[in-house]
């Protein structure tokens, strides 16, 4: 009776420790220790049964300790003492010498083979395998009937808490995956520039995976986002978009992913991927209005040089016609630089080089023209004043200059300055042609500048304005 007293208080003690957590590794250590005190052993492994790779997996050892973890323990009911309890779901008893009995298996990083007796078990719950223990002692022993109940009990009371426990840590993982899904999906529905959407993406995935790194590369290879450094696991989930690869997800850690890290990082690939695509239908949806906008401004510009140039009297129409032809053009070429560089500002310097070669093109003869010309960015819309600007004056240099005209772009005094010289006969008239009045208003309206005409041995124009 004090036996039985004894063991029903171990075994009471034991299921009260375990119960006391649902953290599934400090169970199965809990279990680890108190068992091995319970039967005064001197070492205690416990396995879980792992039913995707059909595996004991040492997860927890007392008085004893793994090496070299990177190589955890591993066998399928049926391999050595503990595999042969599992499989057999009944006890497994050695009292003496148990590392010669055939059924052995020897790990190299686990110091089995210095134990002489052996007690297994299964970890059943309602006949369905939890798991494997067993309980070692360094000098020959017999357990008794009574000893071995008690740690099929514990066994048996340790099996639901493994249950529970395996239910709690897949619910956190679970509340982990929502939150971090929520993340993203705020972050993408919030922001209105995808790089944000990006950069959320990718910290969210490192956080939620405690990765050392992440990034998300596009189809064309370039990386849009990268975080962090490479780790010794690397995962690479494709990006798809009905049906069609777009992208990829690369994370990296120093430990192995598992299938519930995997399951997560395809849940964030297909957030990835929706907002890589909405993120881009919106950039489209946004420069296809800016686009309307601009061709829109600009037509209405086309036709108000059009009706000046219809008030002028006197006007041959060829000569007319071809300089309206130009100024269409000077509009166009602000588009296409524009458009080739996808972005909102306009390099000076480039646009007015463009601008010359149409010009002496188009204008001919051949004249010695040379250029001093400065890299200065500017807004689409000054720019296309700019550019109507020049062609005007410039035109006008080729048409009734000299042999040489002089072009020069810089910035000075934090003002633009534009300035175009030619060695020719200089005003001639009034001055106030059809195309100076299009150069003043200009100058005056869009550009907030001014324009100074100075006639000294040849024409010099010089137009300068604030960025």
């Amino acid at each position: 009776m004090d036996e039985t007293s004894r063991h029903l208080r171990l075994l009471t003690e034991t299921i009260a420790a375990v119960n006391s957590s649902l953290d599934l590794q400090e169970v199965l250590e809990l279990v680890a220790s108190k068992v091995a005190d319970a039967l005064g052993t001197d070492a205690c492994f416990v396995y879980l049964y792992d039913e995707v790779a059909g595996e004991l997996v040492l997860r927890a050892t007392h008085g004893s300790r793994v090496e070299e973890m990177t190589r955890t323990p591993r066998m399928r009911p049926g391999e050595g003492i503990t595999g042969a309890a599992a499989a057999e779901r009944a006890p497994v008893m050695i009292a003496a010498q148990a590392h010669l009995d055939p059924r052995f298996k020897l790990f190299v990083n686990l110091p089995e083979d210095e134990y002489e007796s052996i007690l297994a078990v299964p970890i059943l719950a309602r006949e369905k395998l939890e798991g494997a223990l067993n309980v070692r002692t360094r000098e020959p022993r017999t357990f008794t009937e009574a000893e071995i109940e008690l740690l099929v009990a514990i066994a048996s009371q340790v099996a639901q808490t493994i249950e529970h426990a395996k239910l709690y840590a897949a619910a956190q993982r679970r509340v982990v995956e929502l939150e971090a899904l929520a993340r993203i999906s705020e972050a993408v529905s919030e922001s209105l520039y995808l790089e944000e959407s990006l950069e959320a993406i990718v910290q969210t995935t490192m956080q939620s995976l405690h990765a050392t790194g992440a990034a998300l590369v596009l189809e064309d290879g370039k990386i849009a986002w990268p975080e962090g450094r490479p780790g010794t696991y690397a995962v690479r989930l494709p990006l798809r978009w009905k049906g069609r690869r777009i992208g990829e997800l690369v994370c990296d850690r120093d430990t192995p992913f598992t299938d519930d890290d995997r399951a997560l990082l395809e849940a964030i690939a297909h957030h990835a991927a929706v907002a890589l695509e909405h993120g881009r239908a919106l950039m489209r949806g946004v420069l296809a209005q800016e686009i309307h906008h601009r061709v829109k401004n600009n037509l209405q510009s086309v036709a108000s040089l059009l009706r000046l140039q219809a008030r002028a009297e006197n006007v041959d129409p060829r000569r007319a016609l071809q300089e309206s032809v130009n100024r269409i053009l000077a509009i166009a070429a602000v588009h296409e630089v524009l458009t080739e560089h996808r972005e909102d500002d306009v390099d000076l310097g480039e646009l007015v080089d463009r601008l010359r070669a149409m010009l002496v093109q188009s204008l001919g003869p051949a004249k010695d023209v040379g250029s001093d010309l400065a890299h200065v960015s500017l807004g689409g819309q000054q720019a296309t004043a700019l550019a109507l600007v020049f062609t005007e004056l410039f035109q006008n240099a080729l048409e009734h200059g000299g042999e040489r005209v002089s072009i020069a772009l810089a910035r000075r005094d934090g003002e633009v300055v534009l300035t175009i010289s030619d060695d020719g006969g200089g005003i001639r008239g009034s001055g106030d042609g059809t195309g100076l009045s299009i150069v003043r208003a200009l100058v005056r309206d869009e550009l907030r500048g001014a324009l100074r005409l100075e006639d000294d041995g040849g024409l010099r124009a010089e137009v300068a304005f604030p960025v």
